[in-house]
């Protein structure tokens, strides 16, 4: 659950993509090699069935021109004050093109790419979309920053 939790955009989403992998991995339970990390494989299925789930469903939703967007600087010291929960609310908040290549890239260790290939999309895309995410946490996490220190000081 918190893999596809990662990858969606709200908990009925995350279990909507944990109930088709489990169902992949009961129907594929015989393509298992007993000498390999079952976590691992399973782990594997559920990104997997993430990405599935995202060309199904919202690949080309939330384009955005990005001529506009410019980097904005994140005080060192912000993510020593933010909690888990919001750091991933941020994430999940992301339009899901870029939520998507911010998991693969930033958490799951994949090369754009690979990024690319998985989501039938460019390279540059894949880069142009991490950047954009980043820019869009590093603003949506400054801001919530600020809340809490207007509200604890």
């Amino acid at each position: 659950m918190g893999v596809c939790l990662r990858y969606a955009r709200s908990r009925d989403e995350a279990i909507e993509i944990v109930n088709d992998g489990f169902y992949k991995i009961m129907t594929n339970l015989d393509k298992y090699s007993p000498g390999l990390s079952f976590k691992g494989w399973v782990r594997r299925i559920m990104i997997n069935c993430a990405i599935d789930h995202f060309r199904r469903n919202e690949k080309h939703y939330d384009n955005v021109d990005i001529s506009f967007v410019r980097d904005e600087n994140l005080r060192p010291d912000v993510l020593d004050h933010l909690s888990t929960e919001v750091i991933m609310q941020a994430v999940q908040n992301l339009p899901p093109s870029y939520r998507m290549v911010f998991n693969l890239y930033c958490i799951e260790g994949f090369q754009h790419a690979e990024i690319a290939q998985k989501l039938n999309i460019s390279e540059g895309t894949s880069k142009s979309n991490l950047n954009i995410a980043r820019t869009k946490l590093k603003k949506a996490l400054g801001m919530e920053f600020d809340l809490n220190a207007e509200q604890n000081g």
